[in-house]
């Protein structure tokens, strides 16, 4: 009997994984699809992903390269830099923010720092948002720390 698996949000606090990397890589036709899906949106981005790959691109933020629309483990994230182990996610207006929270945490489970933005910050006020996405490319970043429970960062967050 092959047991199937669900993706659900749940309303307790999730109990630590022993390898929070198991179940994270994907193969097969859920990688083809992902990466379908990926190429779909890099052709057809919102204009917040748009502004904000315009500041991102070309290594323009202090040599650190980004790449959008990435495949991070069982997401695609608008912006990804592998070297220094970050997500830039942008929230869409009305998005929802549970579903937002559990993709967050099986990213910082992994060890990857998340830097989320709502499309109005970014259009709103660009130069912010790349300087809020310029300090963190910059911090000292301990993975296994991260792993330990250090959460995703907001915008809100890092105005402190």
């Amino acid at each position: 009997m092959v047991e199937r698996k669900t993706l659900g949000i749940s309303r307790g606090e999730a109990a630590p994984k022993n390898n929070a990397r198991e179940g994270f890589a994907l193969t097969g036709a859920r990688l083809e699809k992902l990466k379908e899906r990926a190429r779909i949106q890099r052709h057809n981005p919102s204009p917040a992903q748009e502004a904000l790959w315009g500041a991102l691109s070309g290594a323009q933020l202090g040599g650190v390269k980004f790449t959008r629309q990435a495949i991070v483990g069982s997401a695609i994230v608008d912006f990804a830099c592998p070297s220094r182990w970050i997500v830039v996610l942008i929230s869409p207006e009305g998005a929802n923010a549970e579903v937002e929270t559990l993709q967050d945490g099986k990213l910082t489970q992994v060890g990857v720092r998340v830097l989320r933005f709502a499309e109005a910050e970014i259009l709103g006020d660009l130069a912010a948002v790349v300087k809020a996405i310029a300090a963190e490319t910059n911090k000292p970043f301990d993975k296994r720390a991260a792993r330990r429970g250090v959460g995703g960062v907001r915008m809100e967050d890092s105005e402190a």
